[in-house]
């Protein structure tokens, strides 16, 4: 008998519920019961959040961590580290098109309105007059001596990971793999956007890349 009561009890309490929790305004989304089971609080990055010591939502990452799949670039921002990348550094990535191809993608995103789109140093905001002209791939000279057509893969990627003069760091925007692919289509701007072959690229001693 007490069994049946409890069935009977749960039975009218759900229907009861059932019933609070309907409506016929189409637009009411009715009574929600227990809603923190399943609508956690969120915080927008920036604000301020009470969960925290800090107050902060966007928390640092613990000391020492690193992303997962991160490779280093072993090689310090200096005159010193560009020379030593460009001795040692190879593109670890094959020469493929989809990679060139990808490279020209990402160079005409992060690279195209200073570079050119022919490497020419005649992209837009160089056109407006914002900034000064960098040198062409194909003709011109680095401001750390030599000429652009012969820069190698390891000056090309320290320059892109660290920058020079005017032109900022892009590690932090563009990841490794991706880095990578621009400088194979840096190749070809210095051969006068001509396609690359495995002649025409700069090659270093494969057995000491530090991507």
């Amino acid at each position: 008998m007490k069994i049946t009561s409890k069935i009977l009890y749960v039975g009218v309490t759900s229907v009861l519920m059932l019933v609070a929790s309907c409506s016929k305004d189409p637009k009411s989304t009715g009574l929600e019961y227990m809603p923190d089971m399943y609508r956690s609080p969120s915080y927008e990055v920036y604000t301020s959040n009470p969960n925290f010591q800090d107050s902060l939502t966007m928390q640092a990452p613990v000391k020492g961590t690193i992303p997962r799949n991160y490779t280093f670039f072993n090689y310090p921002s200096s005159n010193e580290g560009y020379e030593a990348a460009s001795r040692d550094v190879k593109n670890p990535l094959p020469l493929t098109e989809e990679n060139v191809t990808e490279g020209k993608r990402q160079y005409e995103i992060y690279c195209v309105h200073c570079h050119g789109a022919s490497g020419q140093g005649d992209g837009s905001i160089v056109a407006i007059g914002k900034f000064p002209p960098p040198p062409s791939y194909s003709n011109g000279n680095s401001s750390r001596g030599g000429a652009m057509r012969d820069l190698t893969d390891g000056k090309i990627f320290h320059t892109i990971s660290y920058g020079i003069n005017l032109m900022g760091a892009h590690a932090s925007q563009i990841n490794p793999e991706d880095r990578w692919r621009i400088v194979m289509y840096i190749h070809q701007l210095q051969n006068d956007n001509k396609p690359l072959t495995s002649t025409t690229t700069t090659t270093t001693d494969s057995t000491k890349v530090k991507p």
